[in-house]
């Protein structure tokens, strides 16, 4: 089996100080997706240390602080792709991908797994963030029609900012007109599942709804109401989903054992 597991750390250095290295032991994942790393790839090593068995690729944002998507793997990297070459500065820090090396069955092969961290603009509607949410969303959805027609194993995972059906948020109603439940950008996910044949792991495994959630506020009641949004996704290529035997949702036990205000979305391939 081999253990995919996505989260939005808000912060490495943060989500360690709460506790995301004890998570970690637990849950020892082979293959870890990152976002909003906010840090140098000094800092990631220091915390994901090659000398600890960790293979790493990582695009820093632009901007101090903010972004960031990383790759730690236990499998080897055979080939690093950061971003999606939009040459826009507000899209740095949100598209990293890695070809992995996954071992050979008996006799056959050494196989290729492609696997993608992404964080996606979460915008503000009447605002330019919009814009340059939707122009990304463009660049996504070109990248992710390649890697369908290429026909191989393939994950893209992370914090997609977007909720996809009323199902995946508690508060719909509320939101209908609120960025990340917008009918606009619900049409990419359409899209991306209709038209180019990927599978939303954590829903076909994860149940009929609503949630599992993967985002609770940090202010007011919403985690202990679990008045949460499924935006963290592992979005799998038909090849890979037909491999992909359980997904979970790592929510903390109480509001305060939480590192992020993300819970990370664990999926087991038996590869």
């Amino acid at each position: 089996m081999l253990r995919v597991a996505t989260v939005n750390v808000n912060g490495i250095r943060a989500a360690y100080r709460r506790g995301m290295g004890e998570w970690l032991d637990v849950r020892k994942p082979d293959v870890l997706l990152l976002q909003e790393v906010r840090g140098s790839d000094e800092i990631l090593a220091d915390h994901l240390p090659p000398a600890g068995g960790w293979h790493l690729a990582h695009e820093a944002g632009h901007a101090k602080g903010r972004a960031g998507v990383a790759i730690a793997s236990r499998l080897p990297m055979s080939a690093v792709r950061i971003g999606l070459g939009t040459d826009v500065t507000g899209d740095a820090g949100r598209w990293v991908e890695a070809d992995l090396e996954v071992p050979a069955e008996g006799d056959g092969p050494v196989r290729t797994l492609t696997v993608v961290s992404a964080y996606l603009h979460s915008g503000t509607v009447g605002t330019p963030s919009m814009d340059e949410k939707y122009a990304f969303l463009e660049h996504v959805t070109a990248r992710l029609s390649a890697l369908a027609a290429a026909d191989g194993l393939a994950v893209v995972a992370g914090d997609l900012n977007i909720a996809h059906r009323e199902v995946d948020l508690k508060n719909w109603k509320g939101n209908r007109t609120k960025a990340g439940f917008l009918p606009q950008e619900r049409a990419y996910l359409d899209r991306w599942f209709d038209d180019l044949g990927w599978r939303d792991l954590g829903r076909d495994l994860g149940g009929p709804g609503p949630g599992p959630y993967t985002w609770w506020s940090w202010r007011g009641q919403a985690f202990d109401n679990d008045a949460g949004w499924r935006i963290d996704y592992q979005l799998a290529t038909p090849g890979l989903a037909a491999l992909a035997r359980s997904a979970a949702v790592d929510r903390a036990a109480t509001y305060d054992a939480r590192f992020s205000d993300h819970a990370p979305l664990v999926v087991e391939y038996d590869l």
